[in-house]
């Protein structure tokens, strides 16, 4: 197998492929890129920057990013909100208004002193397919950092079956989905990042995803922040949990269940991930684990 490593979406995206399909990558490189393109929130003249910028009144939109939206919008609905694209306000207001490697390279900036935004505005995004434009809360920003990452795995997964390529694997950060076994293997073993070493868990079909606050947090006023807003109190999430990773059919959706069950915690989490027959690791503060589901390692 071939292993070929590119940059996009904020993160390492590698893709593993039988080495006669090498050439492959490419057309799975320019994928990333063209998603990036879209839905960066980072570069004002995307069209999720310009999206966001038009909150409070109707904006045309292409094809692409209209379903990307109203597969949030179905995310969100099925998550009862735990999952919430509109969370934008809340993520800048911990100073997370840049790139995440920008972020890292200095200190962020201290919050502002009119308390934090609202969240939960995604029950109030509205979607009309007939004229395929998009109204955002006035206020109101997306962010589909996650999601997005996710679909775009799916993706290129789909772009790789497309070509008859019958055993690859495509990891965007952790986020990461695959085509049929491994050459003379079973099951995929993959890595689960923990500070005290990785757990290893088998898959053999469909994707994994992982949210997790061992990476990306950083200091605010003496403060650690992290990526993970609860949308319930537009703030970091706060517990027990430092990482949850799900497996499902797709990596869209083992990344907004990964996201919901870590903020339920792992009592909570499990029984929303037993009521959808997903399999998911909860690493917790305390170095303990908990595998709810039926993981085969």
């Amino acid at each position: 197998m071939l292993r070929q490593t590119f940059p996009a979406m904020g993160t390492a995206v590698s893709v593993l492929v039988p080495a006669e399909h090498g050439d492959d990558v490419a057309s799975v490189e320019a994928l990333f890129a063209s998603w990036e393109a879209t839905l960066t929130r980072f570069d004002p003249a995307s069209e999720l920057s310009r999206l966001n910028a038009a909150a409070g009144r109707p904006m045309a939109v292409s094809p692409f990013l209209f379903e990307v939206l109203a597969i949030a919008r179905r995310a969100a609905e099925a998550t009862d909100g735990l999952f919430d694209p509109t969370l934008l306000g809340p993520l800048e207001a911990i100073g997370y208004d840049r790139d995440f490697a920008d972020l890292a390279a200095g200190a962020a900036p201290t919050p502002p002193d009119h308390g934090w935004p609202a969240s939960g505005g995604w029950r109030s995004m509205r979607l009309d397919r007939d004229g395929r434009s998009v109204t955002l809360p006035a206020g109101s920003g997306l962010d589909l950092g996650g999601l997005a990452k996710g679909m775009a795995v799916d993706a290129a997964l789909g772009l790789l079956s497309g070509r008859k390529i019958r055993s690859a694997a495509v990891d965007a950060g952790g986020d990461l989905g695959v085509v049929g076994r491994p050459l003379g293997a079973e099951a995929w073993q993959i890595a689960v990042e923990a500070p005290d070493g990785e757990r290893v868990v088998s898959l053999t079909s469909g994707a994994l995803a992982t949210s997790s606050v061992w990476r990306r947090h950083w200091r605010q006023a003496g403060v650690t922040r992290h990526h993970l807003i609860d949308p319930r109190t537009g703030l970091p999430a706060e517990g027990p949990v430092r990482s949850v990773s799900v497996a499902a059919p797709t990596c869209a959706q083992a990344e907004v269940a990964a996201k919901a069950a870590f903020l339920l915690g792992p009592d909570a989490g499990s029984r929303f991930l037993g009521q959808r027959a997903l399999p998911g690791l909860f690493l917790l503060s305390d170095g303990s684990e908990y595998r709810a589901g039926p993981w085969t390692a």
